[in-house]
């Protein structure tokens, strides 16, 4: 199966949603980081629930999910996900090594009290949107679900679920108004009629199973839980893992720490390597390197990549 997003909405306008299978995408941040079992499928929650939530933005940008532990003795400290615009992906998250995760994969159990992050970043040079919540909940979906309403006033469901193979979930989200088919009807009656189909679409998706979510492609998902409904499906979007880590970036990062930090560094180990949290690429340089990155003009005339 390949990585796809499809976004849906009832015909009557009231009703809206995304289902997501991450197979490649997925396993492509698995292959970078040997997860223990519980906090892999928690960051494979994330990653499918960032990608559900970006198909509802309107923007070209960055999405980025966080929710960070308030206890730094928490099991997992942080989990971080962004998700661009074109559905390019990338996912990593901060363990305690000291810390034994429970068997479960639960939030309150991992992470425990901390908050939920949710950054908006637009690529032309707008201000970021950052939305922040206590974590509450003991799923992940139930947070960011909590999320939803508090931050963004919009009723949400989310189903997720994650294996060593595929990241994958559904959303499903109350539209405002009594939507375009209920027009010819009084106010009061097409209120009373999207609170029902908001209901009933809640109470069929519900019977969703992990297995069902993990082995079926999204438009098999869509018929078996809303045969009752007429559904307008939209294009099917591709999501693909991309780390968005440079050297030049690396760099801008070791300016901002400062020469004489840098050059503490150096005087202690003898080579300043900095490695991506989430493709774990690593980024070297020397002192000849280090030295440039501080003189007029800097990263001009750079030694080159050392891997």
């Amino acid at each position: 199966m390949s990585d796809i997003l499809l976004p849906f909405m009832f015909e009557s306008g009231d009703v809206r949603g995304a289902v997501v299978a991450l197979d490649r995408t997925w396993r492509e941040v698995l292959a970078r980081r040997d997860y223990p079992l519980p906090v892999r499928t928690l960051l494979g929650q994330a990653m499918a629930a960032s990608a559900l939530l970006s198909s509802t933005l309107k923007f070209d940008g960055t999405m980025v999910l966080q929710a960070q532990a308030e206890d730094s003795a928490a099991p997992v400290r942080m989990l971080v996900v962004e998700c661009n615009a074109d559905l390019s992906m990338r996912a990593t998250a901060k363990i305690n090594e000291e810390a034994q995760p429970q068997q479960s994969d639960a939030l309150h159990e991992l992470v425990g009290a901390g908050r939920l992050v949710i950054t908006l970043d637009p690529k032309d040079g707008a201000s970021a949107y950052q939305g922040v919540v206590p974590l509450e909940g003991a799923q992940l979906a139930g947070a960011l679900e909590n999320y939803m309403l508090r931050s963004e006033q919009v009723e949400t469901r989310l189903w997720l679920a994650a294996d060593e193979t595929r990241a994958c979930g559904l959303m499903l989200q109350k539209m405002p108004g009594a939507g375009g088919n209920a027009k010819a009807t009084d106010p009061q009656t097409a209120s009373e009629a999207a609170d029902e189909r908001w209901h009933t679409a809640q109470t069929l998706a519900a019977t969703v199973t992990s297995q069902e979510l993990l082995t079926l492609p999204p438009p098999e998902v869509l018929r078996r839980l809303f045969q009752e409904f007429d559904l307008r499906l939209f294009n099917e979007r591709h999501a693909v893992f991309r780390c968005t880590c440079s050297r030049e970036r690396v760099a801008g990062m070791l300016r901002m720490l400062g020469q004489e930090e840098v050059e503490s560094i150096l005087t202690e180990r003898g080579l300043v390597s900095v490695d991506c949290e989430f493709c774990h690429k690593a980024y070297t340089f020397d002192p000849i390197d280090a030295a440039q990155l501080f003189m007029p003009a800097a990263g001009q005339g750079s030694s080159g990549s050392k891997h």
